[in-house]
């Protein structure tokens, strides 16, 4: 089972170049429980990056770049399939 609703989909967030940001989702309800993952821009993040936590459904971005300004999509996955989030934008200035 995986739910449609995201019990919190991600907001827009504006951060100065070097600020920390925090893009915050809460997965639809499932069983089994839902792996959270995210997309910037369709195309997957690796947790490879070590300026990127992700935990719990928060993406957090340590010290953000210009590079990292785009559109960011929270990914709910399970044995059933996946859903997206409403698209949150991240706009570093």
């Amino acid at each position: 089972v995986l739910r449609d609703d995201f019990r919190l989909s991600p907001g827009d967030v504006v951060v100065a170049a070097g600020e920390p940001a925090v893009l915050e989702c809460v997965p639809p309800r499932g069983h089994p429980e839902p792996s959270v993952s995210w997309k910037k821009d369709g195309a997957r993040l690796s947790d490879k990056d070590e300026r990127l936590t992700i935990r719990g459904g928060k993406l957090m971005l340590a010290s953000t770049r210009k590079s990292d300004a785009g559109v960011y999509v929270c990914v709910a996955t399970n044995v059933v399939g996946e859903r997206d989030s409403e698209p949150a934008e991240l706009v570093v200035f």
